[in-house]
């Protein structure tokens, strides 16, 4: 099995896919904010959601679900706010997932990473980490 990367090169790649990993897990959870409302803890992140407060037509109150879920459409995401940090961070997950991979490729493949896509696989890199951090500093 020969390797187009050095040994700094397996160790990125290595550490690359741990913090790709953690960021999609980071991403996908639902405890970005914890607080409680009616009297329930609810906790909720981009686009998943637990314990929440919905309108019961039938008893013309509201109740709360508790369970967790995704919300029922992209425009159901409480705000423009929130819809622009679920695809920034979706996008950024992505960028540092597809390097990591291609990364990864490159320990086992000869050849398949040079000095230049090494160069670029870091921009891509830079970038997607960049679009995970952002949302969370107000860049």
């Amino acid at each position: 099995m020969a390797s187009s990367l050095t040994y700094a090169g397996i160790v990125w790649a290595f550490l690359s896919f741990l913090c790709a990993a953690a960021s999609c897990v980071g991403f996908f959870m639902p405890y970005w904010l914890l607080g409680s409302q009616l009297e329930k803890s609810v906790s909720f992140g981009t686009f998943r959601r637990c314990s929440y407060p919905v309108r019961d037509e039938t008893r013309q109150m509201t109740v709360m679900v508790e369970q967790c879920g995704r919300y029922a459409s992209f425009q159901a995401i409480p705000s423009a706010e929130w819809r622009i940090c679920t695809v920034v961070t979706g996008l950024g997950c992505g960028l540092l997932l597809l390097v990591a991979l291609t990364a990864l490729m490159g320990c086992c493949v000869s050849e398949l990473i040079s000095r230049t896509v090494g160069r670029v696989a870091g921009g891509i890199q830079f970038l997607g980490g960049k679009c995970s951090c952002s949302e969370g500093m107000g860049i």
